[in-house]
């Protein structure tokens, strides 16, 4: 398990509890996270569930895959540090794990 903040756009914080296994979006949704819309219910076939990771924990949630970039073309104000809350698996490695939301999801 490992305990994940989400940050909506505003700046309100929600700190849940994620089991290991499940993705940040999973835990998002689970927990009625506003922001994270996660249209396709996480199959990276949409990007309605973009977040930005927190610099220092852009190598412990791994790197972005070819399909995840492609559909990151569709998403509003992309940054490096931006991912699909559906790609990223939790695991305890990423316990105290920081992810933003956007102003806006499409």
């Amino acid at each position: 398990m490992a305990k994940i903040t989400y940050i909506e756009h505003d700046g309100t914080e929600h700190v849940i509890d994620v089991k290991s296994g499940l993705s940040v979006m999973e835990g998002a949704v689970k927990n009625n996270i506003p922001g994270i819309d996660a249209d396709c219910g996480g199959a990276c076939a949409c990007a309605t569930c973009h977040v930005y990771v927190d610099e220092a924990w852009l190598d412990v949630a791994g790197w972005r895959s070819a399909t995840e970039v492609a559909m990151l073309d569709f998403a509003e104000e992309v940054e490096e540090n931006s991912r699909l809350s559906c790609q990223i698996k939790v695991t305890d490695a990423l316990n105290g794990l920081v992810a933003r939301m956007p102003q806006s999801q499409r």
